[in-house]
This record gives C-alpha cells, structure tokens and sequence, in this order.
C-alpha cells in the first residue's frame, strides 16, 4: 500500500486503489476530453524528464500561471514536484509590476502560461527578469512555445531512473511551494508550504468532508490559491473525477452539464446565485410569487438537525418539493456540499442553502496554514451555522488574551521566503499568529469574529469591528461592495459600491432616467432607499458601531482596478485613498 507523505505520492495512491479513468476532464474546443490516472502519472514522468533535459535542478522553482484550472496545471505540478523543483503559482490577475516582482523574488526559471492574456503580461516585463530562460503555454500560441515540446522532449525513456532516483530524495520536510499572498498592503510574501505541511492537512481534512469515491466534482476556485489547490489533493486522494469550469462565467452552464455532487465556493460566489435566484422570483406573480417567498422567508429561520421541531420540518419538507427542488436542478441536480472558504459566509446564506438541501461547509484557514484549520462537517452533529467548525486533527488552537486566534501543528508554514524578519513577527513559540479574532464555544466549535489588523477605535475609545458591519451590509441587494471607515473619527461611516445591475431594474421599476453610474448615486431618491437598508442593518448594532453616513462610488470595485485582492478582500488603505475626496466629505475634513 502506497503511503502518501508527499504530495506526488497522491496520484499513484489514487492508481493502486482507485484508478480512474476520468481523473481530470478539462474543455478543448467544445469537447470535454479526460485523463485517466494512469495518463496523468505517464505525463508528468515525461514532462519530469524533459525538465531533466532542460538541465532543471533539484530545489528550481518554476513558475505556473493560468487563467483557468486546467488538467495541464495538475500534471506540471507533479512533474516540477517529484524532481525535487518548487512549483510556484501566480495570480493570473496581478499587475504586470506583481508579476516580475514574484519571478524575480523567487528566482524562477522557467513559466509555464495558460494564454494570450498573461503571456502579454509575461512579455511585458520578461526583459526586467534575467533569471527566466523560457515561457511555455498550455494554449496553441503562434509566438510561444506550447508545452507539447516539453512531452516531445521527455519521450526519451531512458531518464526515468533519474526522476526516480530525484524522486526518493525529496523528504517530507523539504519545501514543495512558493505562494505569494496577495497583501492588502505592501509587497506580496512568499509563503512557504513543505509537502508535509499541505499532505497532512489533506490527510486531516479528509475524515470532516463526506467525499465519495466515485463522485464527480467542478473546480473553479483559482488553483492559485491553496485553498483549491489542497481539494485538488484531496479529491485525488478520495478518487474523486475534477471537471474543471470553462471559467466563471460558464459555471452556470458546466453545473448543468457535469451534474457534480461537489465543489468549493467562496461566499462572493454563493451572494451572486442567491440574488439571482431572488431576482427571478421578484419577477413571478399571484400565488407563484407568495409561495417563492414564503419559501424564502421559511428557509431564512433554517436550523439544522430538525432544531426547528416537527412543523417547521413538515413545512420545510412542502417548499423543498415545491420551491427549493429548482434551485437544485439549477445547480445541476446532483451537489450534495458546497464547502467555503477565502472569507466569512453570511449565516443568512447558510440557512437557506441548508434549507434548500445544498448545505454549505464553512471552513477556516490561511496560506500559511496550508490552509484548513477548523471546517463544518454536516455528519455527526459536525455543523453549526455562523462558526466555521471545530479544529481539524493535529492541529492545536489557542486563543491569545488579546482575543487573537493562534495556530500549531504540522501545517503551518515553514516561513516566508527570504524573509526572517517578517516570519519572526507571526511565528512564536510554534505558534502561528493568524491576526483573526476569534473564539471557541463550549461544544468546539470555532467563530471568527473579526481581523485583528481591521479593528479600529473612533475617537470616543470605543473598538468597531468593520467586518461584521460590512457583512451585515452586504446583505442588501441595494449593496455590491461596502468598506467601514472611521478610525480616530467620531463616529463609523460607509463607502458603498451600489448593486448597478439590480438599480438597474429597480430604475426601470421607478421609471427614472437615469443612465450613467454617476447619475445614478446623485440621485436623491436612490439615496433614500440605501439610507433604508443602511438603517435596518443598524438595528442589530450597538450606538457607537452604527453607521451614521455613507457616501455611494460610481465605479465597480474590482481586483483590475486595485480596490480587491485576487481573492476578493478590500484592500482597504487603497480604497479609502481612491475615495479620499468622498472620506473628507463625510467628516468634514479640508484637503489639506
């Protein structure tokens, strides 16, 4: 029996106990085209050797970019890994300066890219990037070397002795990844994850996700992060087939194709199929419109394990088979779970995917936690909703007097890369300081209550946690995106990025004419109706944590235009600068 201690052991696991024929089924022009197990292992063996050819020495790093999640990704990753060579991924969506900063930060050789689009912006900068010797693609690129040559190149047989001997060298300990944390300020670090760290997480994982081997699974997350890249893992150690989306505006219609039983979202994703779903419904009429929001309303009161008692269960049971059986059959029918992770899931979201029978895990965790450190898990009483789960195996949580959640076991990183300074400030004693507040209920399970960093004080001394306020926010469909400000102020306040697609029916509605977004937030009576919404999600608040003003932006909030990271967190210092102006004028301030 294959034991799995690093993460190139994973696919022959898969192959001694559950081959399959369709590991990995990625879209080709139209057509879905599968790798089985035995493909897989057969191809990263001969894009090892061909990077033995290159002359690709043990401790490399060698860099991944792709637009999409791609079968090519997976078997790269193997590749680069058991020849003792570090794989490091990039955000496809950085600016070109992140890119060349990265490459050259960790010295990476060779690129490997997924299109057009990025190898522009490899282009772009590779003049300021000596170290790197060459860019392949996994798309057919008149001006690029597709990564086919490199499979041409390892045909030769007769350097698979090397791999193999490459291959018994690399120890558990030895660092497999270099991935570069899109911070919300300042330059991104380079965490560094060892095979141990992310095999013992995928390890300790397994027992708390009801992963069925034979099930089908749609992967979406960017592989970028190790968030999806660990479920990759875990799917291929569970003997899970991973479709991978076209992309995320296809995801619609690849659920209904591939029918999964499973796959990871993030809470952006969840609020967005939730709004439609919602839209959809506001557009019905007479008893189909009142049955929609009863359903609604019924499934917002959600308890899991019966808690609601026997009528609401009978009632539960009636909108399941009238309402909530299409939201299913929207998302292909067939999901069971929807894990989540990347940022904090709304409980109203929890309860109504629940009640819909689509429940969604909340987890927990960081990059440099690799990542999971607490996660929900349905069975045994395992789910609770606003937590994200009791701790996962093996790895040790404690609270600091100051409220901060601190992390030990064996997956926390090994450091940032040439950076001890940095690793110094959040690595003490064994513990990982992840700068979240949290705490731990009688029953185990952990809840996240707010970013240590995020915490501020308004002039009267009092703390506001912006998170929350923003969550709650958030849950208008009036609100797209929504940033807290107020440190050293005497009161909180709100920049609001409005929902321009809902206004936009909503405008249609009220018969206004109103076309351009700057139109739109001067508008008196569209100010009104976010006043609403801002005042009722004040209710739940203590006086000095209300939001006494807001200002609305005309522009969407994006990761192109710098207001969001890759994984879509407020890079809050830039925004608040954007909106300089709008800040001031909430507060009074001169420019000066």
């Amino acid at each position: 029996m294959q034991t799995v201690t690093r993460l190139f052991d994973i696919p022959h696991y898969q192959n001694e106990n559950f081959p399959l024929e369709k590991a990995f089924v990625s879209k080709y022009k139209g057509e879905w085209v599968a790798t089985s197990t035995k493909d897989y292992i057969a191809k990263a063996n001969t894009a090892s050797r061909a990077l033995l050819k290159l002359g690709v020495k043990a401790g490399e790093k060698i860099a991944v970019i792709s637009m999409t999640n791609r079968t090519e990704w997976n078997i790269m990753d193997i590749a680069v890994l058991q020849i003792g060579a570090q794989n490091v991924p990039i955000y496809p969506t950085i600016s070109e300066e992140d890119y060349a900063y990265i490459l050259n930060h960790s010295e990476a050789t060779y690129c490997f890219v997924s299109c057009t689009e990025v190898l522009e912006k490899v282009n772009s900068i590779k003049a300021d990037v000596p170290g790197l010797k060459n860019v392949y693609s996994f798309d057919e690129i008149d001006s690029c070397n597709h990564w086919t040559e490199l499979l041409r190149l390892g045909e030769d047989e007769s350097l698979q002795a090397e791999v193999e001997a490459r291959k018994e060298k690399v120890q558990p300990e030895d660092l497999a990844t270099l991935i570069y944390t899109s911070g919300t300020t300042g330059r991104p670090k380079g965490v560094m994850l060892s095979h141990n760290n992310i095999v013992s997480n995928v390890l300790a994982s397994k027992p708390r996700v009801p992963f069925n081997q034979g099930s089908t699974s749609l992967s979406f997350l960017p592989v970028c992060h190790i968030f999806e890249r660990m479920i990759l893992y875990l799917y291929q150690y569970c003997g899970i087939t991973v479709y991978f989306a076209e992309g995320l505006d296809k995801i619609s219609d690849n659920l209904k194709e591939i029918k999964p039983n499973v796959m990871t979202v993030v809470p952006r994703l969840l609020e967005k199929v939730y709004d439609k779903i919602i839209a959809k419904g506001a557009d019905l009429s007479g008893i189909k419109k009142k049955l929609f929001f009863w359903a609604v309303e019924l499934g917002l009161k959600y308890e899991p394990y019966g808690a609601n008692g026997w009528w609401y269960e009978k009632k539960l049971g009636i909108a399941r088979k009238l309402i909530f059986s299409k939201w299913k059959e929207g998302l292909g029918g067939n999901l069971e779970t929807m894990v989540s992770g990347s940022a904090a899931l709304q409980t109203r979201l929890s309860r109504i995917f629940g009640a819909a029978g689509i429940p969604v895990m909340e987890g927990y965790g960081l990059t440099e936690t690799s990542p999971v450190i607490s996660v929900n898990d349905q069975r045994n009483r395992g789910w609770k909703i606003g937590t994200v789960g009791k701790i996962i195996e093996d790895v040790e949580i404690k609270i600091a007097s100051d409220g901060e959640i601190l992390c030990k076991g064996p997956n926390v990183m090994m450091g940032y890369y040439k950076d001890p300074e940095k690793t110094k400030e959040v690595l003490q004693d064994g513990y990982f300081h992840t700068g979240d507040i949290g705490e731990i209920d009688e029953e185990g399970f952990l809840k996240i209550t707010d970013r240590k960093k995020e915490m501020f004080k308004t002039s009267g001394g009092k703390y506001v946690a912006p998170q929350l306020l923003e969550n709650r926010l958030k849950q208008s469909r009036f609100i797209e995106q929504v940033m807290v400000v107020g440190e050293g102020e005497k009161m909180p306040a709100a920049l609001i990025q409005p929902n321009f697609e809902f206004l936009g029916e909503w405008i249609k509605r009220h018969h206004k004419d109103l076309s351009s977004p700057e139109e739109i937030v001067r508008d008196q009576e569209i100010q009104n109706r976010i006043q609403k919404e801002v005042d009722e999600a004040n209710e739940q608040f203590a006086k000095w944590e209300k939001v006494k003003a807001f200002r609305l932006t005309p522009d969407a909030w994006t990761v192109e235009g710098g207001h969001l990271t890759p994984t879509m967190k407020l890079k809050r210092k830039i925004v608040k600068e954007k909106y300089r102006d709008l800040y001031n004028d909430i507060y009074g301030h001169s420019d000066s």
